[in-house]
């Protein structure tokens, strides 16, 4: 059975499909990929609806869910209605500070810095090796512009990532924030171009809606998001989902933050003399 950690703390059921695809049969995985494309809303579904969406027997889909840990269908739909309610939380409707003991000389600190350790760790156990290779890939691909966009809080993450790529690679555009700027650089989006996305929740309309219509453009979307998925992630290539949890009112970013420098660090070697002699030229003109 999953383990009863804190909605906030625990993986959500997407992390454990996607962890699980390689050990479910071909029917199995229908059902996942099913499940996946409509994120959580198939599964919230009668059992019955659910099979017959994926063409595969009801009793296909117990099996599937019990391969993901859990006792039944029931107690599958119930961590997807919690990760619901998680996924539209206000920062009003999570406590400031969560219990337990806490050293009377760091109270604050200390719990800080064992949530980002464990939001780190957590996302990187969680990132198939393969998965990140294939992004880099793409971010290495010179035939190929890069866009990337935020939402109100991981716009920051957005920009710090653009910069660095900008460094050692061409054709880097960072998306300016304003729907009507958003709107006007769907026309530079050429099929194959890659777009990356940072939307956590509450998961932003508009980024979503611009991340769709560029997909219907042809680019290819790479989204970071968190645990519980953006709804974006059914147009997505690859998803990278990323823990945030805090003992705070608001999210961390602290993990999203670590994936872009890791993968600010695997272009850059991957690019290797190309990236070298850019910055070089680079140094020259400053």
């Amino acid at each position: 059975m999953i383990a009863t950690a804190s909605i906030d703390d625990r993986a959500s059921i997407a992390e454990h499909v996607r962890a699980s695809l390689g050990r479910l049969t071909a029917q199995e995985r229908k059902a996942a990929q099913v499940l996946l494309t409509n994120y959580p809303a198939a599964g919230l579904a009668p059992v019955a609806e659910f099979a017959e969406r994926a063409r595969v027997s009801a009793p296909t889909v117990l099996r599937f869910v019990a391969k993901l840990g859990y006792l039944g269908y029931p107690d599958f739909q119930r961590q997807l209605r919690e990760e619901l309610e998680a996924q539209l939380a206000s920062p009003l409707a999570k406590p400031s500070r969560k219990g337990g003991p806490r050293s009377p000389e760091r109270p604050f600190i200390d719990p800080f810095a064992e949530a980002a350790v464990a939001n780190v760790q957590g996302t990187f156990r969680n990132l198939p090796e393969d998965d990140f290779s294939a992004i880099v890939e793409l971010m290495c691909d010179r035939r190929r512009s890069i866009h990337l966009l935020g939402g109100r809080f991981t716009d920051a993450l957005a920009r710090y990532l653009a910069a660095h790529l900008g460094l050692v690679r061409p054709d880097v555009r960072h998306v300016p924030s304003g729907v009507g700027l958003w709107r006007d650089r769907l026309l530079d989006l050429k099929r194959r171009d890659v777009l990356m996305i940072f939307d956590i929740r509450r998961y932003q309309d508009d980024v979503v809606a611009f991340g769709r219509d560029a997909a219907a453009r042809g680019a290819e979307i790479v989204l970071f998001t968190d645990q519980w998925i953006s709804p974006l992630s059914r147009q997505a290539k690859h998803v990278v989902a990323c823990r945030v949890a805090a003992p705070s009112r608001w999210d961390s970013s602290v993990a999203l933050l670590a994936v872009v420098e890791a993968l600010t660090a695997a272009v850059t070697e991957r690019l290797g003399e190309f990236a070298r002699k850019r910055i070089e030229d680079l140094e020259k003109l400053r």
